[in-house]
């Protein structure tokens, strides 16, 4: 059994893992690693009620986490109401094909809804086949490309 919630401050030693195997997946591990700073500031987010940035995790019966999603509320230049990008999703690699990842984006949906929210959306990158086949299921691609460029 496998139940979606919202992150609690307790959760932190559990999600920490979480959230450096998902780094770990993008390449942002090691010498490549996020800041520690950003990770702090990302973490003090979740429980800061003037920020947008949520979180939700899978927890399995005993206790044990099993997967994380990070998502935010923003404007839109598309829309009256605010948008959800549904920015980080990971699971444990052996918690894969139980559901697990399409409970936490349901859940997500679930939120968006609640709030008003119209439109749920988020990128991953081409070479994610395990999680595109899933995406696949759940959502449309809607065949955006993504640039990126750090101006600082």
């Amino acid at each position: 059994m496998i139940q979606v919630r919202p992150i609690q401050p307790t959760d932190r030693a559990a999600w920490q893992p979480l959230w450096d195997g998902y780094n770990a997946f993008y390449g942002r591990a090691g010498e490549t690693a996020l800041p520690v700073a950003v990770t702090e500031a990302t973490w003090a987010r979740f429980f800061d009620a003037t920020e947008p940035v949520h979180a939700l995790v899978a927890e399995e019966e005993g206790g044990r986490l099993l997967g994380l999603v990070h998502y935010l509320y923003h404007r839109s230049t598309t829309r009256i109401e605010l948008t959800c990008y549904l920015q980080d999703l990971f699971t444990t690699p052996e918690a894969r094909g139980r559901g697990v990842g399409r409970a936490l984006i349901e859940a997500v949906y679930a939120a968006a809804r609640e709030a008003g929210v119209k439109r749920v959306y988020w990128q991953t990158h081409t070479t994610n086949a395990t999680g595109r086949a899933l995406y696949d299921k759940v959502a449309q691609h809607l065949g955006f490309i993504v640039y990126a460029h750090d101006v600082a």
